[in-house]
């Protein structure tokens, strides 16, 4: 919303009216109380929507940094957990390269190996049993 302009105080040494002195500084402008109570009044609720809005977007950086967080950390324990699986799968596969090489056989007992890995949101058990 556009404020009217106020009418620059007329002095005698001036005749410009644009509100501003020969010297380039500001003419001091006629002051209604009336409207300077108004305009004070609509800057203060201006500034306090504006504040209100910036502690409002802090809020929500907030509560966004902690849910990114809180996902973060899950994600490390599925790593975390996810690797354990790995070296387990690689360890069975390499007991069972070992005992196919050392035998040349594929149908020779195979060792019991079980394994349990777990967590709040996953669960592994694997075992692995001889071929008769």
């Amino acid at each position: 919303m556009k404020m009217p302009m106020k009418k620059p105080v007329q002095s005698d040494s001036s005749d410009d009216s644009d509100g501003f002195s020969p010297s380039g500084k500001r003419v001091k402008l006629e002051k209604n109380p009336d409207d300077y109570v108004q305009r004070r009044e609509r800057n203060n609720i201006a500034v306090r929507k504006s504040r209100e809005k910036s502690r409002a977007k802090a809020r929500e950086t907030v509560q966004q940094v902690d849910k990114l967080r809180k996902e973060n950390e899950m994600l490390e324990q599925k790593v975390t957990i996810l690797s354990k699986e790995l070296t387990v799968f690689k360890d069975l596969v390499l007991v069972h390269a070992g005992t196919v090489n050392d035998n040349n056989c594929p149908s020779q007992a195979f060792p019991t190996m079980v394994v349990q890995v777990t967590s709040n949101d996953h669960k592994y058990s694997a075992s692995m049993k001889p071929e008769n």
